[in-house]
C-alpha cells in the first residue's frame, strides 16, 4: 500500500512539473512540427485560442489564432528558452499573417499564463528585438481558453493519410511538405535569423 501511494505521489510530482507555452506562429501544423522533436517538449497540441468565439473550428474560428500548447519540462527547457525559439521560427516583423497565410487568424502571439511568463516573455522579445535591430510585431497577451483542433490537425506533418492537393493526391506528410516549402516558410526565417534561425 505505501509503495503504491508513493508511485502515485511520485506520478504527480512529475505531472506537476511539466508546464505549457502557448503561441501562435501562422500554421499551426508548422509551429507543431517544429517543436515535436526539441528535447524536454513531451507533447504539442493545434488548436484555437485568443478569440470570443465559443467552440471554434476550422471552418469557423473568426478572431481566434492558430496557435499550439507546448507541454515541456522545465528542468530540461526552460520557458524562456521555448519562446526564444518560438521567435526564431517566425516572421516577427510581419503584422498581417505568416508566410503566405494572410489574416489575422494567422498572425503571431505569444499567450501568458501568469506573471513569470509575461517576465520571460517580455525579456524574450527584447532580446530579439536587440538581435534584429528591429521593432518585433509579435504581442504578448493574455492566455484564454485554449480549444483543442480538430483531430485531423493534429501531428498532420506526418500522417499518412491521402489528400487531394493542387499538384494531385499526395499523402499529408508530402502535401505539407509542399505546402511549407511553396509558403517559403524556412526560406524567409533563415533569411531574418541567419544561423538563429529555428529550426536550424
Amino acid at each position: 500500500m505505501l509503495r503504491m501511494a508513493l508511485v502515485v505521489l511520485l506520478g504527480l510530482a512529475g505531472v506537476a512539473r511539466a508546464e505549457t507555452a502557448i503561441v501562435a506562429g501562422g500554421c499551426f501544423w508548422c509551429v507543431e512540427s517544429d517543436f515535436e522533436g526539441v528535447e524536454g517538449v513531451s507533447d504539442v497540441v493545434s488548436g484555437y485560442t485568443g478569440g470570443d468565439l465559443q467552440n471554434p473550428t476550422y471552418r469557423n474560428h473568426d478572431g481566434h489564432f492558430e496557435a499550439v500548447r507546448i507541454t515541456f519540462d522545465p528542468a530540461v527547457i526552460s520557458y524562456g528558452d521555448v519562446i526564444a525559439r518560438f521567435l526564431r521560427s517566425v516572421d516577427v516583423l510581419d503584422a498581417g499573417g505568416q508566410f503566405c497565410d494572410r489574416g489575422e487568424s494567422y498572425r503571431t502571439a505569444i499567450f501568458v499564463q501568469d506573471a513569470a511568463q509575461r517576465t520571460a516573455a517580455q525579456a524574450a522579445v527584447a532580446e530579439a528585438e536587440a538581435v534584429l535591430g528591429a521593432t518585433i510585431v509579435t504581442p504578448v497577451l493574455d492566455a484564454g481558453t485554449f480549444w483543442i483542433a480538430e483531430a485531423y490537425h493534429q501531428d498532420y506533418y506526418r500522417s499518412s493519410e491521402i489528400v487531394l492537393t493542387r499538384a494531385g493526391p499526395k499523402q499529408k506528410a508530402n502535401a505539407y511538405k509542399f505546402y511549407r516549402e511553396a509558403c517559403g516558410r524556412d526560406a524567409r526565417v533563415r533569411e531574418l535569423w541567419g544561423a538563429q534561425a529555428f529550426p536550424g
